[in-house]
C-alpha cells in the first residue's frame, strides 16, 4: 500500500472510531436539539457528515453508495430526497431530521467506513490523479476529494460532540 493509503486510511479511522462516543447513549430529543433556531443538532450533523463521505467515497470508487445500495435511505425514512446529503439545508429542512435514536447512525457510519476502506484498498497511485469532478477549475482530482472529505467530516465531528458537551452541562 501507499503511503497515501496509509494516511488517509488512519485519518478516516480516527473519525470512525470517535464518533460512536460523541452519539452514544443520546436520546432522540437530544439528537434534535439545537443549541438556536438555525443551528445544526447532533445527529443531523453526523447524518450529514456519514451522508457525504458516502457519496464522496462512492463517487471516488466508482461503486454504488450504502445508503441506497444497503437500504439506508429507506431505514432512515427522511423527508428528503433519496440523492440529499445535507449540502443547502435550509433551517426547515434540518429541522424535519429525525431518528429514533444512536444506533441507526452509528450503524449507518460502520457501513460507510467500511465501503470507505474498500474504495482506498482499490486506490494506486495513478488513481489519485483522476478527475472526479470536473465542474470545478481546476478539476477536482480523487485526492483532492478524499482529503476535502477528511477535513469535512473531521470539522463536523467536532461541531456533533461540543454540541454534545452543551447537552451534557444543560443536565
Amino acid at each position: 500500500m501507499t503511503l497515501a493509503h496509509d494516511l488517509l486510511t488512519d485519518a478516516f479511522g480516527r473519525v470512525h472510531d470517535d464518533l460512536p462516543t460523541v452519539v452514544s447513549g443520546l436520546t432522540r430529543d437530544q439528537l434534535r436539539w439545537r443549541p438556536d433556531d438555525d443551528a445544526n443538532p447532533v445527529g443531523w450533523l453526523v447524518w450529514h457528515l456519514t451522508r457525504v463521505q458516502d457519496d464522496h467515497l462512492a463517487g471516488v470508487g466508482q461503486v454504488e453508495q450504502a445508503w441506497t445500495g444497503l437500504g439506508y435511505a429507506d431505514r432512515f425514512g427522511l423527508p428528503y430526497p433519496v440523492e440529499a446529503h445535507g449540502y443547502g439545508h435550509s433551517s426547515e429542512d434540518v429541522a424535519a431530521f429525525d431518528v429514533a435514536g444512536p444506533d441507526l447512525l452509528v450503524d449507518y457510519h460502520d457501513a460507510v467506513h467500511g465501503l470507505t476502506l474498500r474504495v482506498l484498498d482499490g486506490l494506486d497511485d495513478p488513481a489519485y490523479e483522476r478527475i472526479v469532478d470536473a465542474r470545478w477549475d481546476p478539476p477536482v482530482t480523487a485526492a483532492v476529494r478524499l482529503v476535502s472529505v477528511v477535513n469535512d467530516i473531521t470539522q463536523h465531528l467536532g461541531q456533533a460532540a461540543y454540541l454534545r458537551g452543551l447537552l451534557e452541562r444543560r443536565g
